[in-house]
């Protein structure tokens, strides 16, 4: 089983008294809060945003590019490119 780990976090007054208003509101721990908004926020830079999307599905050269990529990953034809 995996422990949590413990960082620290040196944060000036006025934004510690932000996230300790916040957490106080929210009935939840400044420590709750922070994993909270941070993992909201890696949801959010890491995934793409529905006008991304329509971009990404209405570009027919690009979906034939992925198209083959992934044909040829379950293939296992080719070499990976870091």
């Amino acid at each position: 089983m995996h422990m949590p780990k413990t960082i620290t976090l040196r944060l000036r007054d006025e934004i510690y008294e932000k996230f300790n208003r916040a957490a106080s509101e929210d009935n939840r721990s400044i420590a709750n809060m922070i994993e909270t908004l941070a993992l909201e926020k890696l949801d959010e830079e890491m995934l793409a945003d529905d006008f991304e999307m329509e971009e990404i599905f209405s570009n027919t050269r690009l979906l034939k590019k992925l198209e083959r990529g992934h044909s040829h990953a379950m293939l296992k034809k080719g070499r990976m490119v870091g």
